[in-house]
């Protein structure tokens, strides 16, 4: 068991946000321990800081749960993800968007979205009031617009490179991410000394994308 053993628990998600998070908690002066193992997914000592590297995706439900006491996750996964978790930092870094994405030939009305985020795009569907079946898919999700399995497709966009090599295009843009620092709600009352002053030097050296 993690809970109870270590000072503080972080939780950073494998991939894009990895390293950018681990150097924005060392430069607001957190002691986050080595990497020396990069086959490790728990790193630390007890008594000190913990480090879990975790999937992407279960990072807010780590949090939340109270078995991280904090984590670094892009604003893309928190918006599907529908966790409970205080959100108190933009670190400004991992920018891309969440977009509606279709072949340019088809003109049809969009019955059928394909994406990795359902959850969001549901909730897209009852906010415009739009009709159309969701399809979840775990990955190559563009692939779903150039067969005709879906109509359109949801899908994080970065810089819209891969869209133009498919032949694909940006229709509109849902939401803009970038990486957020996210806090269990009772760790930040049980260790608000550690915890407030770390999130005020975050935000001093944060860069918000807006």
């Amino acid at each position: 068991m993690v809970r109870g053993r270590y000072a503080l628990v972080v939780a950073l998600p494998k991939g894009r946000h990895f390293a950018d998070g681990y150097q924005a908690l060392l430069g607001a002066g957190l002691p986050l321990p080595p990497i020396e193992n990069g086959r490790a997914l728990l790193h630390g000592r007890e008594g000190g800081i913990a480090l879990l590297e975790l999937r992407n995706h279960d990072v807010p439900t780590y949090v939340d749960l109270g078995i991280a006491d904090v984590g670094v996750v892009g604003k893309d996964v928190l918006l599907e993800s529908g966790r409970d978790v205080y959100e108190p930092v933009d670190l400004g870094t991992g920018a891309c968007r969440l977009s509606l994405i279709r072949h340019p030939e088809a003109t049809g009305p969009i019955r059928r979205i394909a994406t990795k985020y359902p959850r969001f795009t549901a909730q897209i569907l009852r906010e415009r009031g739009w009709a159309a079946d969701i399809i979840e898919l775990a990955g190559n999700v563009e692939l779903a617009a150039l067969t005709g399995l879906a109509d359109a497709v949801v899908d994080v966009v970065q810089t819209g490179a891969t869209l133009r090599a498919a032949g694909l295009v940006e229709l509109e843009v849902l939401a803009h991410s970038t990486a957020r620092f996210i806090v269990n709600r009772q760790a930040l009352k049980l260790k608000r000394d550690l915890l407030r002053p770390l999130i005020e030097r975050l935000r001093t050296g944060a860069r918000p994308q807006g």
